[in-house]
């Protein structure tokens, strides 16, 4: 009795481990092929004949114009896409053995429809809104978005996109106007701002300047040397008196001077010599 149990036991093991060879060991890059496994072709190839006991699967090379992107046991590779011009379709991505050719519309268009054939025309984006080409390439129907903060768009256009603001700091300016959707921001030299600095220093410097203009004027005056000298009791000409010459008869010419703030007449050609008491 014991031996039917352990029989049976060993039997029922053995048949759920049972499988059939092919699923039990083919992997993702396998397929079953007569009770065996044969290697799949790599992508950018297509099969030509299947694996048997003695040899591995044959591949060959995507012919030009097709493609094929993944593992696969097809004999033959897909033909890359062709983007019509008539169409509005332009290439996008050049296909190759292991990709198919991405079309896209051309500008000023997008898709007509989510199979993207044709394209239509855009609408022009208004002032405020620029062209998004990620949607227009997305197969979206209305590739305008509103322009973000930091951004403007002040045309109407099929094509063109909300450009950011001007950095004046980039370019060594303050802002004098900040921008809108409509409109960039405008720069201003930053001289402006050590105006506060550089108007005082200017208003010290000139009035420095007229102060010793008015001094130099003030102690270079002809009348006030006169009262000075005349104080140091020292005779001076009279303004505008001319250099004493001598005439024909030998005789010179009679001086005026000023002694004590008033004329005295004194021959040319002699010194005056005046007491004391007569200065007094």
């Amino acid at each position: 009795m014991k031996r039917l149990e352990v029989l049976g036991l060993l039997g029922a093991v053995l048949l759920g481990c049972w499988e059939p060879s092919g699923a039990a060991r083919c992997s993702e890059k396998q397929y079953e092929h007569k009770g065996g496994c044969c290697n799949r072709c790599q992508p950018g190839e297509k099969l030509v004949s299947e694996c048997n006991g003695t040899e591995n699967s044959v591949c060959t090379r995507c012919e030009s114009g097709h493609y094929q992107q993944s593992w696969t046991r097809e004999r033959h590779c897909t033909p890359h896409d062709i983007c019509e011009e008539n169409a509005g379709l332009i290439v996008k991505t050049q296909g190759n053995a292991t990709h198919n050719t991405a079309c896209q519309c051309q500008a000023g268009t997008h898709c007509s429809d989510s199979s993207c054939q044709t394209c239509v025309e855009n609408q022009p984006c208004q002032r405020g809104f620029g062209f998004v080409a990620a949607k227009a390439m997305a197969r979206m129907s209305s590739p305008c978005e509103p322009c973000a903060e930091g951004t403007f768009s002040n045309v109407s256009s099929k094509t063109e996109p909300c450009h950011p603001w001007t950095s004046c700091e980039e370019k060594g300016l303050v802002v004098k106007a900040k921008g809108t959707n409509t409109s960039d921001v405008i720069c201003e030299s930053g001289g402006r701002s050590s105006l506060s600095v550089l108007i005082p220093i200017t208003a010290v410097v000139v009035t420095c300047l007229v102060g010793i203009c008015i001094y130099c004027l003030v102690h270079t005056d002809p009348r006030r040397r006169v009262k000075k000298q005349v104080e140091a009791g020292e005779p001076q000409e009279l303004p505008g008196a001319r250099q004493p010459t001598e005439t024909e008869d030998g005789v010179f010419p009679v001086q005026e001077t000023l002694l004590g703030g008033q004329p005295v007449a004194q021959e040319d050609g002699k010194e005056s010599r005046i007491s004391e008491q007569e200065r007094l």
